[in-house]
């Protein structure tokens, strides 16, 4: 039988394992974000993901900044939420470690696979987002500039945009992994998503029409690649279905 002591001491070497854990973790990220302070450097990034904006302005045309201190503190915040990205494996893997001993077999089976996914996937939007919507999108907007405006974006607004728009982009690549959680869990079989197939199709527009620039560049961009992860869920969620479930000794 466990007495008051015995349990109290577990919770407090569990609070000790997770201090230790997000230690490592933030030591982590500061040491990447280190790393980009002296290579390549904030302003040589900023300027990497000023590029597709810098592209669509008239050649010689260059983005403003309206604060004293924003040619120093843009930069440097856009080194530091790179730097979380690059280290995001290795946050995900000390919260993998913290939680992974109490965890049955086939349960470890089900989150190792969807952890390193669903980072993946992030990164993966992200990267389709600068790659190929903002270039597109940013062209698309300046066509309809009048030539009565001259065209300078400051750089606070310009990160503003370009970190909402990543984020969306990172967080609406994690449709894949809500559709296999949803089926492994037991809330809705793959039969019943391909029934409401439509509906998740147009509830993909309308998302896309939220969270991107009011143009039907920016909100095919988004809804198309939505839509064709909701399907690509639906194909590999069977998988994880087959998985065992059969109850299993918990792993030291």
């Amino acid at each position: 039988m466990t007495t008051p002591n015995t349990g109290e001491e577990t919770f407090i070497s569990h609070l000790v394992e997770l201090r230790n854990r997000l230690v490592k973790a933030a030591i982590g990220v500061v040491l990447v974000v280190a790393a980009l302070m002296f290579w390549p450097g904030p302003a040589q990034i900023y300027d990497f993901i000023a590029q597709p904006m810098i592209n669509s302005l008239p050649v010689g045309s260059k983005m403003i900044a309206t604060g004293v201190t924003s040619p120093f503190l843009v930069p440097m915040k856009v080194t530091i939420v790179l730097g979380i990205i690059i280290a995001l494996p290795w946050v995900l893997y000390q919260m993998w470690a913290f939680v992974a001993p109490g965890l049955y077999m086939h349960e470890k089976r089900l989150v190792a696979p969807l952890v390193i996914s669903s980072s993946l996937l992030f990164m993966a939007g992200v990267a389709f987002c600068y790659f190929f919507v903002f270039g597109r999108v940013f062209h698309f907007i300046a066509q309809f500039s009048p030539t009565s405006i001259a065209v300078t974006p400051d750089i606070e607004n310009y990160l503003d945009f370009v970190m909402s728009m990543c984020l969306a982009f990172g967080a609406t690549f994690e449709v894949p992994v809500v559709v296999v959680i949803l089926v492994r869990t037991g809330l809705v079989t793959v039969a019943k998503l391909k029934e409401i197939r439509p509906y998740a199709i147009v509830g993909a527009f309308v998302i896309a029409a939220v969270v991107t620039p009011p143009d039907a560049m920016s909100m095919f961009s988004l809804a198309i690649p939505m839509w064709l992860l909701f399907e690509l869920g639906l194909l590999v969620a069977p998988m994880f279905v087959k998985m065992s479930t059969a109850p299993e000794e918990k792993q030291s």
